[in-house]
């Protein structure tokens, strides 16, 4: 809008400029009417109130905030979205963006769980917004803030500070490293620019592994752990079948007392003695039979 207002004025001066010029030319010549040298005068007229305008008038868009400098100092007060004017050549307004805004991280970032083990992130996206009311400090107090407000260094400061204080399950579960994360980046933006001034929504981080000698180690553990379950298995099912084979033993030993044998001989018997000899002597086994 600015600029349009700036190039409609330039062109109505020019084209006044013109058409008085011309117009003065033919009148000193040709003594005509006064009409269109009026006119020119008049042109060139609206062309310079429009070119104050243009200077005069600021337009802030919604999500931004504008800081207002006069002779270079600036002003506490921010200045809220809409048209705004200011004093041409003496003014100047700046917008500060007060949109959630993204910073991204693509390189991978070390650190280390609470077990002391080698843990990296990477593609790491941090979304934060300016406070509308420090929009003033911001400007004028950190050099080039629309890129270095979120630098790479505090961010991967907040993340291995966040991974520290986790174990090997959570360091790379996203519901627990993101919110550990940004809370930490909250605590350190709060302690370098101050409470309120910045505000972290959400920290995303899209990729998280160990270090390929812990990821060998943990699967030769699970191995070991699946080899003693199987161990232990077996060794339940060989407990259980000794007990099967003990208890069937014992009733088996039970149901054969002497009393069931000599039940079990008469049941079989057929009512003749045997003749058993030894050194020439009959052998008496009428003890074998029960006694009336």
């Amino acid at each position: 809008m600015k600029w349009i207002l700036l190039i409609l004025s330039v062109v109505i001066i020019g084209g006044g400029l013109i058409m008085y010029g011309s117009t003065k030319e033919r009148y000193s010549e040709h003594y005509k009417s006064k009409s269109h040298a009026t006119l020119g005068l008049i042109v060139v007229t609206i062309g310079m109130l429009t070119l104050i305008c243009s200077q005069a008038l600021v337009i802030i868009k919604t999500g931004y905030t504008g800081v207002r400098t006069t002779f270079g100092q600036i002003s506490d007060t921010p200045v809220q979205n809409g048209f705004n004017l200011k004093i041409p050549f003496v003014q100047s307004i700046e917008t500060v963006n007060n949109k959630l805004q993204d910073k991204s991280i693509e390189e991978q970032v070390w650190g280390e769980t609470a077990n002391r083990t080698a843990i990296w992130y990477k593609n790491i996206v941090v979304s934060y917004q300016i406070e509308p009311e420090k929009s003033a400090w911001i400007f004028a107090n950190v050099a080039d803030y629309k890129d270095s407000l979120i630098s790479n260094a505090l961010v991967s400061s907040a993340v291995k500070s966040a991974s520290a204080n986790l174990q090997d399950a959570d360091a790379t579960n996203r519901g627990s490293i993101e919110p550990a994360v940004k809370q930490t980046l909250q605590e350190s933006v709060d302690g370098k620019y101050g409470t309120g001034v910045l505000y972290i929504n959400k920290v995303t981080i899209n990729e998280a592994d160990f270090e390929e000698s812990y990821k060998t180690a943990i699967a030769d553990k699970q191995k070991a752990q699946l080899a003693a379950e199987q161990q232990e298995i077996e060794n339940k099912k060989n407990i259980e079948k000794a007990n099967a084979e003990a208890e069937a033993n014992r009733k088996l030993k039970e149901s054969i007392s002497p009393e069931v044998l000599q039940k079990q001989f008469l049941e079989k018997w057929n009512g003749q003695l045997p003749t058993v000899t030894s050194d020439g002597n009959i052998m008496d086994i009428t003890s074998l039979l029960p006694q009336q």
